[in-house]
C-alpha cells in the first residue's frame, strides 16, 4: 500500500474515535432577582425568582408566589451538573422531596427540562428575551402551561 494512503487510512480510524461530549452549560444566563407584578393577570398578585450564579457545577434557586401579604407557593431548586456530564434541574415545591427533570434541550438562551413519569409538571422551560426571564411549565405534551414574565427586581 502507498506510504500516503496507509497515513491517511491511519487518520481516518483515529478519526472514527468518538471525542468525549463537552459537559452541558450550566445556564448563566438565569442567574440574578426577578420578579413579576401582576402575576396571573391577579390584583395585588406577584411573584419572585432567584439563581445564583453558576459555581461548583450547580445553581441554586428560589421561588415564591403571593397576593399582598400573603405567601401562597414557595419553592427551593437547583441546576446541578451530574458526573455524566448532563443538566438536572431539582424541585421541591413547599420543601417537598426534590423531583428529578433531566434537561431535554438547550441554546445559548433556552434550557427546558422534562420528566414524563412526574404528575404536574412534566416539562420546566426557561429562557430570555431581552433583559427578561419567562419560564413555563406544562404537561410533556405542553397542555396546561403556566407561564411567568420576569423583569430584573427592583432595588426599593
Amino acid at each position: 500500500m502507498h506510504p500516503i494512503i496507509m497515513a491517511l487510512a491511519a487518520l481516518a480510524a483515529l478519526g472514527s474515535t468518538a471525542a468525549p461530549e463537552a459537559p452541558a452549560a450550566l445556564p448563566g444566563w438565569m442567574a440574578g432577582a426577578w420578579q413579576q407584578e401582576g402575576a396571573a393577570g391577579a390584583d395585588g398578585a406577584w411573584a419572585d425568582e432567584y439563581w445564583t450564579p453558576p459555581r461548583g457545577g450547580t445553581m441554586i434557586g428560589a421561588a415564591r408566589i403571593g397576593r399582598g401579604e400573603t405567601l401562597s407557593i414557595f419553592e427551593h431548586s437547583r441546576i446541578v451538573r451530574k458526573a455524566d456530564g448532563t443538566l438536572s434541574f431539582f424541585a421541591q415545591p413547599r420543601g417537598a422531596p426534590a423531583a428529578e427533570f433531566p434537561m431535554t434541550a438547550q441554546d445559548a438562551t433556552m434550557i427546558e427540562f422534562s420528566n414524563p413519569a412526574h404528575d404536574y409538571p412534566q416539562r420546566i422551560r426557561y429562557w430570555r428575551e431581552g433583559d427578561h426571564l419567562k419560564a413555563r411549565i406544562s404537561l410533556i405534551d405542553g397542555s396546561r402551561p403556566v407561564e411567568w414574565d420576569y423583569a430584573p427586581m427592583r432595588g426599593d
